[in-house]
């Protein structure tokens, strides 16, 4: 069944593309796409032809599974958009929703374009590590000028249709029957002899500017030399303006597939999709269903209480927000209000919005006030007793079929459940400071926890603009359970004598990992006494490591009241909040080195890269073994979404696979036989030694 139709309405061709959901770009979309051209070639009683979508949105950008098809070529596609380009005929294209990447390069490629109001353009292909490879780079500055076109493809940022019309990028804006409105343009056209505008014969308007543009980027490519795209949008637009379009396109077509074969763009691909796939759950009964949740209680207006509140106001939602005390309220509402005056100074949000806002925010002392919620959130400090009572009173206060939910970020979601009395109600919920900014939402699935509790967290991790991950109970869940063995080792090497600032530059820099903060300026962000708070919980529990030295410059920094950053002293010292190098904490870590008998000695930056990141990939497999996630891919995205790991390497278990895992293997082993493992800190996950014996790849894993 073809899923491009061609049909004839008077005078004019109409042809079709119905390719749900996104009309992605794919082989058998072109395939019939260059039947239904050829129809109309042969078909000398149409005067022009409109290109038109059926669903919700013209075609969305290209198939990604494609892109990973050893034969994939481009030129299929391209010798179509070439056909149109220098079509005799006029061929007008009827735009709506969300026109993006190859869809946005068919749309330049016709004589005229018309678009509904609302309709998005943008070429977001950076955002995967690629550039336009249909002309785009060579279309749009013809279309719409160099600086405009520079702008789109650097950025990835859709623009909406009023800018899209200044911009000369369509023709005509209309509220609805965009087909209607494109065949009048066709025969407007005709009618008129022109001007038929094809892109590929038109002139750059800032030409003259061209060198003050492109300077810029030239700069951007050498400083960022991991990230090849950028240096192919430097030649490709530099050839829009100095080479004939042929030699150009020819140009785009030679980076597009380099880029394409490119460890970051398979990285960056492999992150779109991974993170669409951990929304699917595996174990979800067919019949389970979402609830209507229309008002949202918070327990707890401190930092991730009021962060979470924020979330849900900003989505629509009603919240009332319970704290024990007067001052906590008011701290809660100080919180809200200061998130939201940011929002307003950075044009994310209007005065108005802001005192809609403030109508649908409640606080209250009594915890009886969130009765009459679907969703209760309990968002207090990290510690299990408190957590219990909490629980506890909820399980007795809350509406039948209301959701109870926790902010743990380490406790035992199961325990907590069971004090509630409604374990099947319950679930974890474990947003990340800033909680209404952080994208990632760990959704902690309980022994008991119900289908359509789920189901309905899920859905709602959306309507917030959360990226959901689900995993099971343990200590840390996925996330914080790998930032540990991090941690750990963040610390020893400390001990070791390797200072906090070395550690923070090897794993910031793009030569070994690139991320965005070390984790030393990450604790000390966060608060060290937040850190010490989660290590000190576990260590009382019984399920820690029975190691006296395990942690102990966190916690002792913590007793110290160097609280990080709020403190003006962690790991760092802070003069006007930025970051020095502390001698202070420099000898806390030698005389706790003294101590517990820990010898001091040189430490290579690769080992500091290794003893950070080898030590959670192997923490990632016991967690994959132990079925605490449904895929292997859902971890990177926790780690890429919520952690700060760069994008562009995939995560820790897709760099894993990048690196080796035989070599991963062999080293954890060597820090083994070279430390001891009296507390089994190096013990290789039997499912980590078994895919690298097997050549087998951890980005393959999934329950089955």
């Amino acid at each position: 069944m073809r899923i491009v139709s061609y049909s004839r309405v008077d005078d004019v061709a109409v042809i079709t593309i119905n390719n749900p959901p996104v009309n992605a770009i794919n082989s058998n979309l072109i395939a019939d796409l260059k039947l239904s051209l050829d129809e109309f070639n042969a078909d000398a009683d149409a005067i022009g032809a409109v290109f038109e979508c059926q669903g919700r949105t013209f075609i969305a950008g290209g198939d990604l599974a494609a892109f990973n098809e050893p034969d994939f070529s481009t030129d299929p596609f391209n010798s179509l958009l070439m056909s149109i380009l220098h079509s005799e005929r006029p061929i007008v294209a009827a735009l709506f929703g969300t026109v993006l990447g190859g869809g946005l390069e068919l749309a330049m490629a016709c004589q005229g374009r018309v678009a509904r109001r609302g309709t998005k353009f943008g070429m977001p292909e950076i955002s995967l590590g690629l550039i336009p490879g249909s002309f785009g780079t060579q279309n749009l500055p013809r279309l719409v000028g160099l600086r405009k076109a520079t702008d789109m493809i650097i950025s990835g940022k859709p623009i909406d249709c009023e800018a899209a019309l200044a911009s000369g990028l369509i023709d005509a804006t209309v509220g609805a029957d965009e087909t209607e409105v494109a065949k009048q343009q066709v025969r407007d056209l005709v009618v008129n002899k022109g001007p038929y505008r094809h892109t590929d014969k038109l002139s750059i308007a800032d030409l003259g500017e061209a060198r003050s543009i492109l300077a810029p980027l030239e700069i951007s490519a050498k400083s960022q030399s991991w990230l090849p795209a950028i240096a192919a949008i430097s030649e490709t637009l530099t050839a829009a303006v100095h080479e004939e379009f042929q030699d150009a396109i020819d140009i785009e077509k030679k980076w597009f597939l380099e880029l394409l074969k490119s460890s970051p763009s398979k990285a960056l691909r492999y992150g779109f999709i991974a993170e669409r796939e951990a929304r699917k759950i595996p174990s979800l009964s067919a019949d389970s269903a979402a609830i209507k949740v229309k008002k949202i209680g918070v327990i707890g207006a401190g930092t991730m209480g009021a962060g979470i509140a924020t979330a849900f106001l900003n989505a629509g939602f009603p919240v009332t927000i319970v704290d024990a005390s007067e001052a906590g309220i008011q701290r809660g509402k100080d919180i809200i209000e200061g998130n939201h005056q940011s929002a307003i100074r950075r044009g994310r949000m209007t005065e108005e919005s802001a005192a809609d806002i403030r109508s649908r925010t409640e606080f209250s002392r009594d915890i009886n006030s969130v009765n009459d919620c679907e969703l209760i959130i309990e968002a207090v400090f990290e510690n299990m007793d408190l957590k219990l009572d909490i629980a506890t009173q909820l399980g007795k206060i809350c509406k039948p079929g209301a959701i109870i939910a926790t902010n743990t970020s380490t406790l035992d979601v199961d325990k907590i459940a069971a004090a509630t009395g409604r374990a099947g109600d319950f679930i974890g919920t474990h947003f990340f400071s800033p909680a209404h900014i952080m994208r990632l939402l760990e959704v902690v699935r309980g022994a008991q926890t119900q289908s359509d509790t789920l189901q309905t967290v899920m859905s709602l991790a959306s309507k917030i603009g959360k990226v959901p991950v689900v995993c099971g109970v343990c200590y840390g869940f996925i996330g914080n359970r790998m930032a540990e063995v991090y941690m750990r080792e963040n610390e020893m090497m400390q001990l070791e004598g390797v200072t906090a600032e070395r550690i923070d530059y090897v794993i910031q820099s793009p030569q070994y990992l690139g991320m965005a903060m070390g984790p030393n300026r990450m604790l000390d962000m966060a608060g060290v006494d937040v850190g010490a708070l989660t290590v000190i919980e576990w260590l009382k529990s019984g399920t820690g490591p029975a190691d006296p030295a395990y942690r102990v410059l966190c916690r002792t920094l913590n007793e110290m009241g160097d609280h990080g950053q709020k403190t003006g002293q962690g790991y760092y010292r802070y003069e006007n909040r930025q970051p020095v190098a502390s001698e202070k904490t420099a000898q806390l870590a030698s005389d706790l080195a003294a101590k517990y008998g820990v010898a001091q000695r040189e430490v290579s930056d690769q080992e500091v890269f290794e003893r950070l990141l080898y030590p959670m990939i192997n923490e990632a497999a016991a967690i994959m073994a132990e079925r605490i996630t449904y895929r292997a891919s859902d971890i990177d995205v926790i780690w890429t979404s919520g952690y700060g790991f760069p994008a562009w390497r995939g995560g820790p278990l897709f760099m894993a696979d990048e690196i080796g895992l035989s070599n991963i293997v062999e080293r954890l082993d060597y820090y083994a036989d070279f430390y001891g493992n009296d507390h089994g800190y190096w013990t290789v996950s039997p499912l980590l030694r078994e895919l690298a014996v097997n050549g087998g790849k951890l980005t393959d894993w999934c329950v089955e």
